[in-house]
């Protein structure tokens, strides 16, 4: 179909990444931010094969990579420091083209704002409701006005305002049980892999490696939901002090200011549609689920890409709607629900008995079980789209 006009709420990563997707296939596109200035906030992020594939579709690919770290070595281990499972990043380029990398997320949100005009982007501009003013339009109601247009991206994450209206008899997201510390640290530190996960009972400590030499971490805890520190950086220390290193260098490494702290909420109830009239929800607003597999910010990349395929090919709006929906949702859920079962088994087991069988099943499996569960949500075709408007 011809583009129209488009009102994206939310300029995250699905956010930014819709916007440069409906761009590209001749769509005028506003996002709006309700943030007063669209910051660089986040720790670090790793991206997938899938998550690449889909910046390439969208023309970011080259500067995402060029700006990324890859990751060909290390796995995952017990907090003595033995290993339970290598990860082969060097067979996952061959196999995919690619391996996993890892990036700040400030950096990732800087290269998609980029690709973007300036003039698409409103900052502090909260969408409150939406306004069905015509059979062929909608409304964006915000504190300045109302905003109209053909299409509205719901991409305003997690505690979508939007998915609240368009789906009131959902429960929203529910608290997953595990509470989430991470940063990146203040200096470069001589790693020796690219990445890990160390896995104790109810415990996670992983990091990334980055280009410039620092690293993000991470410690994942199973936690009653609205727990905080006062200095969160001194309770990290006293709980991973006697697990292997880097873990205590990188805590070592870290400013006590640049610790982020979240409870990890997720959508396990499933929603019925990606779409509701004129309105696609995309991203966490879609299918929050729990990083466990690394897979949020790469299923909203796919999402980007997969609705501007859909309106470029599509005759009509509604035909389009349907297509992105019938396409992305039995995906999606299908790995917010591998990635919650993946954190029962991994992080959340707390069991002593359980976690000694699974770490032996572990030790047991050959390293080309990881691999195969890695391909197993990382190998996705995007859609091809027409080349730039």
């Amino acid at each position: 179909m011809d583009g129209g006009n488009a009102v994206v709420v939310g300029g995250g990563i699905g956010g930014l990444a819709a916007a440069i997707g409906l761009r590209r296939v001749g769509w005028e596109v506003v996002v709006l931010e309700r943030a007063a200035a669209l910051g660089d906030a986040g720790a670090g992020i790793s991206l997938h094969a899938n998550g690449i594939r889909a910046l390439d579709a969208l023309g970011v690919g080259a500067e995402v990579r060029e700006a990324a770290r890859p990751q060909y070595t290390g796995g995952t281990r017990v907090p003595g420091g033995g290993w339970l499972a290598r990860m082969d990043g060097a067979a996952l380029e061959r196999t995919l083209g690619t391996p996993i990398v890892g990036i700040p997320r400030a950096v990732l949100h800087r290269l998609l704002r980029e690709a973007l005009p300036a003039e698409c982007l409103a900052v502090g501009a909260e969408a409150t409701s939406l306004d069905p003013t015509a059979p062929d339009r909608v409304g964006v109601v915000t504190p300045e006005g109302v905003r109209e247009a053909e299409l509205v991206v719901a991409a305003d994450g997690v505690n979508s305002a939007l998915r609240a209206l368009l789906f009131p008899g959902h429960p929203g997201p529910a608290y997953s049980g595990s509470t989430v510390l991470r940063a990146i640290t203040d200096a470069p530190l001589p790693l020796t892999s690219d990445f890990e996960l160390t896995w104790g009972r109810g415990a996670e400590f992983g990091h990334i490696a980055l280009a410039d030499g620092r690293a993000e971490w991470h410690a994942v805890l199973n936690s009653p939901p609205g727990v905080r520190h006062p200095d969160p950086l001194t309770v990290l220390r006293r709980r991973f002090r006697d697990w292997h290193e880097p873990i205590p260098a990188l805590l070592a490494a870290t400013r006590p200011e640049a610790v982020l702290h979240h409870d990890v909420h997720e959508l396990t109830a499933p929603l019925p549609a990606f779409t509701a009239g004129r309105v696609a929800l995309l991203g966490d607003a879609a299918h929050a689920m729990t990083p466990n597999l690394g897979q949020g910010a790469c299923q909203a990349l796919e999402d980007a890409v997969s609705l501007a395929a859909a309106l470029a090919a599509a005759p009509d709006l509604d035909t389009a709607l349907a297509r992105y929906d019938s396409e992305r949702r039995p995906r999606s859920q299908a790995v917010a629900l591998a990635a919650r079962r993946a954190g029962r088994m991994g992080q959340q087991l707390s069991h002593p008995v359980a976690v000694s069988v699974r770490n032996t099943a572990l030790r047991a499996a050959p390293d080309r079980a990881t691999l195969r569960a890695i391909l197993r949500h990382a190998d996705w075709t995007p859609p091809i789209l027409p080349p730039e408007k």
